[in-house]
Order: C-alpha cells, then sequence, then structure tokens
C-alpha cells in the first residue's frame, strides 16, 4: 500500500493540494483559483472564505483523483501566501473584511504614522522587517480603524488574526463549532509570525510594545509554533478526518525547506506572482544593509530557529499576467517565450513594473510602472522580451544586496516556481548574474517544502540529510553574456528604474 505526505499550499492566485510520495514526487494534484478583487487602486483583497471553500474542494479532490483514503495519507503540511490578513469572529467563524492580500498599499499613510520621525527603520532590529504596507500589521490596524465596531470587537476578544496559514489551521481543527468538545487550534508558525511586525525576531514571541505601538489587542494574536511540529489533527467532518497536521511554513521558507537549502550560505529564488530570493543565514539573525528583510527561516521543534537574508520583490509573473490579460498582448502566459525569441533582444526598451512601488532593495513606495525607452521601431515582441528581462534585472538587484550583506559569492542559484520553464528566462538570468543557475527535478518547491516538513516530523524522511541527498538537479544554465553587454544592460536598467521615482507624489 502506497503511503502519502499532503500538501496544502494556500497561494496568491489558487489554492492546491498535492499527495508527495516517500520519494519526493507528485502523486496526484487539485488546483482552484481565486478571485483577485481591487476595490481601488493600489488595494488587493481575497474573500477568505472562498479560499476556505478552495481548499475544502482541493483536498476532496485530490483524494478522488488518487483513489485512496485517508488512512493513506500520514501527515498533512501547510504553507501559504504570507504577510496577507484575515480577521474574524471566534464566535461565528465569518470575517469581518475580505483578506488584505500582501501586495495592497493602502495602508501607506498608516505606515507613516507608525514610522513617525525615526523612519521606516524604527523596528527592524527587534523585527527585521521595515514600517512599510508589506507587513501584516499595519493591514491589521486598517481593518480595526475602518471596519465598523471591529476595534470593539477586537478589545471585547471576540476577534482573531491570522495570516493564510492560521485562518486555514483554525478551519481544518474545526472552526466556530471546535471538534469534540475542543476548540480550534488558533496558531501560526515562526515563518509566518516574523512577518507581520509584530513578533521579536530574536525572541519568537509577540512583543507587547509593538502591539500597543499600533493600537492590536494582543487577544487576537495566535500562539507562535515551531515549523515542524505538532498541529493537531484534521477535524472529524473534514475530508481527511484524523490526519495529523506536522507542519507549516510560509511559501518562501516552504520553498527553502524543498530546495533543501538547509546550509549557511544556500539560496534560492522564487519565480512567482514575485521575486523571493532567500540566502540562508544559520542560527544567528543578520540585519542587513542594503535592503534586505532578516526572516526566519524554519525552526524544527526542539531545536534552534534557523534565519535568512530575503529580498522581495513584488512583481513578478503577475507582470505576464498583466502582458496578457490588461495589454492583451498574449494568449498565454508560455506563449510569452516564443514571442521574446523572436528579435534578437529588447530594442531598447524597459519594463518596470513598478505597480505598487518597489519592494527589495529600493523600497520605493512612491515609484510607479513604467515603460521606457520606446521608439517607432519597438513592437510587441520587444514588449515580450522586456517583460522577461525585468524579471532577470529584479533578481540581480536583490542578489548583489545579499552579496553585500553576506559577504559571500554566490556560486549558483536554485531556482523554482512557474517562470522557470522559460528557458530564455532563465538563460538571461545566467547571463545578468554572471553564474549558474540551477532547475530541479521538481520544480514545486513550495508544496514539496510543507511535505518535507511534514514528514520529517513524523520520521516518513529520517534526517534533513536524506532531504538533501533526494534533492536532485533537471537543468543548469551556464552563463554567456560578454561582460561588456551584460554592464550596458543592468546600467540602462537602473536608468529606467530611477525614472519612477516620486510618480506617486506627483513631485518632479
Amino acid at each position: 500500500m502506497t503511503q502519502y505526505i499532503a500538501s496544502i499550499d494556500q497561494g496568491t492566485t489558487s489554492t492546491r493540494c498535492i499527495l508527495f510520495t516517500k520519494e519526493g514526487d507528485i502523486h496526484k494534484v487539485a488546483q482552484f483559483e481565486h478571485e483577485q478583487i481591487f476595490p481601488q487602486k493600489g488595494w488587493v483583497e481575497h474573500d477568505p472564505m472562498e479560499i476556505w471553500e478552495n481548499t475544502r474542494r482541493a483536498v476532496g479532490e485530490v483524494i478522488a483523483q488518487a483513489d485512496t483514503t485517508p488512512s493513506d495519507i500520514l501527515a498533512v503540511g501547510i504553507t501559504n501566501q504570507r504577510e496577507t490578513t484575515v480577521v474574524w469572529d471566534k464566535n461565528t467563524g465569518e470575517p469581518v473584511y475580505n483578506a488584505i492580500v500582501w501586495q495592497d498599499t493602502r495602508t501607506m499613510k498608516i505606515c507613516d504614522e507608525i514610522a513617525g520621525e525615526d523612519g521606516p527603520e524604527k523596528y527592524r532590529e527587534k523585527t527585521g522587517l521595515f514600517i512599510n504596507s508589506y507587513p501584516s500589521a499595519p493591514k491589521i490596524k486598517w481593518i480595526l480603524d475602518n471596519v465598523d465596531g471591529a476595534r470593539e470587537r477586537a478589545e471585547a476578544g471576540d476577534l482573531l488574526f491570522g495570516t493564510i496559514d492560521t485562518w486555514l489551521l483554525w478551519n481544518l481543527t474545526g472552526g466556530a463549532e471546535g471538534d469534540n468538545g475542543e476548540p480550534a487550534l488558533h496558531c501560526t508558525d515562526v515563518t509566518n509570525a516574523s512577518r507581520t511586525l509584530l513578533m521579536d525576531i530574536n525572541t519568537l514571541q509577540w512583543d507587547e510594545q509593538l502591539c500597543a505601538d499600533m493600537g492590536i489587542p494582543m487577544s487576537m494574536l495566535p500562539k507562535i509554533c515551531p515549523s515542524v511540529g505538532d498541529f493537531r489533527t484534521i477535524r472529524a467532518r473534514g475530508s481527511l478526518p484524523g490526519v495529523p497536521i506536522r507542519g507549516i511554513l510560509g511559501d518562501q521558507q516552504a520553498a527553502m525547506f524543498g530546495q533543501a537549502c538547509f546550509k549557511n550560505g544556500d539560496a534560492k529564488n522564487t519565480y512567482g506572482t514575485g521575486l523571493f530570493m532567500l540566502l540562508n543565514t544559520g542560527t544567528k539573525p543578520k540585519f542587513s544593509e542594503h535592503g534586505m528583510l532578516t526572516t526566519v527561516c524554519y525552526q524544527i521543534e526542539g531545536q534552534k530557529p534557523v534565519y535568512a537574508l530575503e529580498g522581495s520583490v513584488a512583481v513578478g509573473g503577475s507582470l505576464v499576467q498583466w502582458l496578457r490579460d490588461n495589454l492583451q498582448l498574449i494568449p498565454n502566459a508560455p506563449s510569452i517565450e516564443n514571442l521574446a525569441r523572436e528579435v534578437p533582444d529588447n530594442g531598447g526598451v524597459y519594463i518596470v513594473p513598478a505597480f505598487s512601488g518597489l519592494f527589495a532593495p529600493r523600497w520605493r513606495p512612491d515609484a510607479r510602472g513604467a515603460i521606457v525607452g520606446l521608439t517607432r521601431f519597438a513592437n510587441r515582441k520587444h514588449l515580450a522580451r522586456a517583460v522577461l528581462e525585468a524579471t532577470a534585472y529584479q533578481t540581480r538587484e536583490v542578489a548583489e544586496a545579499m552579496v553585500g550583506d553576506s559577504g559571500v559569492e554566490i556560486n549558483s542559484l536554485k531556482v523554482d516556481g512557474g517562470m522557470v520553464y522559460n528557458e530564455l528566462l532563465m538563460q538571461f538570468q545566467a547571463d545578468m548574474l554572471g553564474t549558474d543557475v540551477v532547475r530541479p527535478r521538481i520544480t514545486e518547491t513550495t508544496a514539496l517544502g510543507a511535505a518535507y516538513a511534514a514528514g520529517l516530523s513524523i520520521g516518513f524522511w529520517d534526517s534533513l540529510e536524506v532531504l538533501q541527498d533526494q534533492n536532485s538537479v533537471d537543468k543548469v544554465w551556464h552563463p554567456t553574456m560578454p561582460e561588456e553587454e551584460r554592464a550596458k544592460l543592468y546600467h540602462d536598467w537602473n536608468r529606467a528604474v530611477e525614472r519612477t521615482y516620486a510618480w506617486e507624489e506627483g513631485e518632479d
């Protein structure tokens, strides 16, 4: 009888459930997209109830596809879009507002008020984060300040906060009704907690002063637990009754785990909705001088936490979606590669996708997107190529910042995410970095990482060394571009980016 680990992968655009074998291979996948809600300029929301329903559907569908029973699934791991914020009533299970997504920029004014004269680095040594619209705390404050009655209900102890992992875990373990007389588990792991701007990254505990500064009642906050450990079992009336939940990791940390980046100095880049590069820095937090975030990489129960430097870029694969959906220049995402290959270069065109400002390493919330270098010569093929190149340029910016902080050259970059099948992009990425780009055999490393965490917790896999040995390479791209050409392209990219600054304020 074949046994599996199930991974619930709740991402920015869809929810999946994947069954993994002991060899780390994908057995079956079920996936459902959810609506992207844009109520105003800069606002991005999801319906938490739709996400929960899609999670249930995905779990049920993957069991049906596999023609298996819950007894064959030994454990469940959860990975999730981070920072995205849900506030709900613990008595009814109803969200008081839509989930505010990590990309949302409505809290910029709140962030300025919190930062005050100290500026965005006010809490960096305590949290590893900058005060900006990215973390969860300003989103919580916005909900409490703007939803009728929310603050009063929160102060009365009726409202709960969670990132998406917490929201799913609470529902999986019983929701408002609980399970067999036991209340649902209101809990998060250290990786997700480290993205809220409320956790002390040194003690791994919620910080009372931070909560007070932002007006967030501590009664709303979930318990913080190690990433690899015991998160109880799925409720009796669920699709996987009694199956233990044994791992939770934020999506980028899960990708690190799935890429077996367990050693100090290991690095990976995920090409998803955004771009996320992480560098393992060991068991002590390292604070960046080049615009990187300090985050918890993972923690195994009973062991010290492992930390990472992270560079987060807001727009990666979503720029391809924009070309497809907003400009309608391509019929589907994969077709961008063939279109871009029809021209030898970008024709002098650069696209800076600062749709929600610029994240790492520039941190310019005032920037907005731009297409520069247009001439009558430019056509949609050049635009397609410029979209792919923007992804590689942004990755190089983050890589250079990480090298500046760590002093360690990146000899090769492990990559994962949907865009890594675009071979034109991967070759250009190797050329821009001047180093090898390595694609693993299993590219669904986010889901795989959550499965690894859950399986490691129950002994399905014996050790981190076993997971490292299991991690195999599919393809490697070597840099071939002359240094002079690489330098010229990157120089012009920087010129293009600087032209996007201060647009939101209307300054010259």
